[in-house]
């Protein structure tokens, strides 16, 4: 098997699962290998993400780790056997590696639930929002640079997946370009808004006791909870948390968060009103 110079996240997560079976059962990577008839440092690539795994592979191991939830192990072995080559290939080595995982997160993503505090969300940008928030970055990205990630903003916008989105009135109101921008900003938010499939619910400045003001994420349910992701921003990228302590931890945050917001029909309401402020 040839070895991956650079996994993708989805193969990274795979490797992970594999290993924390492993080792749920008490086995060393060398007692594991003995069982496939590898070596210990197959093992470790195949838990790294450097190296594919087969589908018998994945039920020889489940098996001999006696994992019996099979709606899981079935899980795995989509993730071993998908050979998709999405649209985000196109970025590859144009991009950083995190702006290609994204996409892929969103391309086998059950359902998306989300919190915003100080920008739109980059899957409800318009193209102008997309590019101003792109130009701040330090150091100055080129002209082309610029125009990648927008355009490919734009295509990750193109899923039909459940979204929930919980979203601060400071994200609203801040205008990462001018009044012209935001407006149509705030247009485009209502009408997605509008389709059913995005449910939008705006978190007001006069609430009292908020204190989640900076939990910001992105929850990507997966096939089986146990394969759920959540997407946090960090200084160089993002970073993609799936331990099952803390994937609880954020799914009782966004239940509290999405608890206190106002339901779509007032949010909508409110957006209007900022609208028209401008």
């Amino acid at each position: 098997m040839v070895q991956r110079r650079e996994p993708t996240a989805r193969q990274v997560r795979l490797g992970v699962e594999l290993r924390r079976l492993r080792e749920a059962a008490g086995m060393t990577g060398a007692q594991a290998a003995a069982l496939l008839g590898a070596n210990r440092v197959q093992i470790s690539h195949i838990e790294l993400g450097l190296t594919g795994v087969s589908e018998e592979r994945v039920r020889r191991l489940a098996s001999h780790y006696a994992c019996t939830d099979t709606e899981f192990v079935e899980a795995l072995v989509e993730m071993a056997t998908d050979r998709t080559r999405g649209w985000w290939e196109e970025y590859r080595g144009l991009l950083p590696t995190s702006f290609l995982d994204l996409a892929e997160l969103d391309h086998h993503a059950a359902y998306l639930h989300e919190v915003a505090i100080l920008y739109v969300p980059g899957l409800l940008q318009t193209e102008d929002y997309a590019r101003a928030v792109f130009s701040s970055r330090v150091p100055e990205l080129t002209h082309q640079e610029l125009e990648l990630r927008v355009r490919h903003r734009m295509r990750r916008q193109q899923i039909e997946i459940p979204y929930e989105l919980v979203i601060h009135e400071s994200a609203l109101r801040i205008r990462v370009s001018d009044r012209a921008a935001s407006r149509a900003q705030l247009d485009k938010i209502l009408g997605i808004s509008e389709t059913g499939r995005v449910a939008v619910r705006v978190i007001p400045f006069d609430l009292d006791g908020f204190a989640q003001a900076a939990s910001t994420m992105t929850y990507a349910g997966g096939s089986v909870a146990k394969l759920d992701t959540v997407v946090r921003d960090v200084p160089h990228g993002s970073a993609f948390i799936d331990s099952e302590a803390q994937l609880n931890a954020f799914r009782t945050r966004f239940r509290k968060v999405e608890a206190v917001a106002l339901d779509p029909g007032r949010s909508r309401d409110l957006i209007n009103r900022l609208a028209k402020e401008l």
